[in-house]
């Protein structure tokens, strides 16, 4: 695992930024395209915002899947992921082939259409975070090593519910849906490469627990630990309480 530290926020966002667009281009180069799996959320605003403005990456050639999705939240609502994508990412990039999780529709449906087209060919390069309570994607604690399905419908614990509201997407715990389609752990190890961004004080001990405890599903992002090329990327803050800072 390749782990960097950055002063701030923004800092970490331009590094995460060059970081995704070079395998971006190498895949690109070496293969005519390359297929990705986006994140959404507050702490990956920075990077994905520094991405977009990147003039080295032929989107045209890109190929986009998202990690996960509330059910039962409309694509119009400020907290749906779909609209996060959309508005962040593939429209100012101009990304022309995209895989949305439609969380209105059957939850089952979606998990088998989207992971079928996931599994078609590999994931060059997988963007991915750590909530603050060690979840990956919506895998909270205790997560599923094990399953093999691309996608599953998932319970959120309050834990992550309480994330959400606390990030602004939800004004109180109650309106945060329960449930999530989200894309497994397996499946996130399946990519080539993995690019792993964390920001923020309120990260801290998820990423302590995840980067140096044991692998195990009470910490799920720990498991990002048995693929071999991962680059995670934190700032001072993030990084606050591991040894060697």
């Amino acid at each position: 695992m390749n782990m960097h530290i950055f002063p701030n926020s923004a800092e970490l966002g331009q590094a995460a930024a060059e970081v995704a667009a070079l395998a971006l281009r190498a895949a690109i180069a070496q293969r005519g395209h390359a297929r990705f799996l986006a994140p959404a959320g507050g702490s990956q605003i920075e990077f994905l915002t520094a991405l977009v403005m990147r003039q080295d990456v032929d989107w045209s050639k890109t190929e986009l899947f998202h990690l996960d999705e509330y059910i039962g939240l409309p694509s119009t609502h400020p907290a749906s992921f779909r609209n996060y994508l959309l508005t962040r990412l593939i429209l100012p990039a101009g990304i022309p082939t995209y895989h949305l999780l439609e969380g209105e529709a059957d939850a089952a449906k979606v998990c088998r259409e989207v992971g079928a087209a996931l599994n078609a060919a590999p994931i060059d390069i997988a963007f991915v975070g750590i909530g603050e309570n060690g979840h990956l994607a919506f895998n909270d604690p205790p997560a599923d090593f094990e399953t093999e399905a691309p996608y599953f419908v998932a319970q959120l614990d309050e834990a992550c519910r309480r994330q959400q509201v606390g990030e602004g997407w939800f004004p109180t715990l109650d309106a945060v849906p329960k449930q999530a389609i989200t894309i497994s752990v397996r499946q996130i190890l399946k990519a080539r490469k993995i690019l792993c961004t964390v920001p923020d004080a309120r990260k801290a001990q998820a990423v302590k627990n995840c980067l140096t405890g044991e692998i195990s599903p009470r910490a799920p992002a720990s498991a990002l630990r048995r693929h071999s090329d991962v680059t995670v990327l934190l700032d001072k803050d993030s990084a606050a309480l591991l040894p060697c800072t």
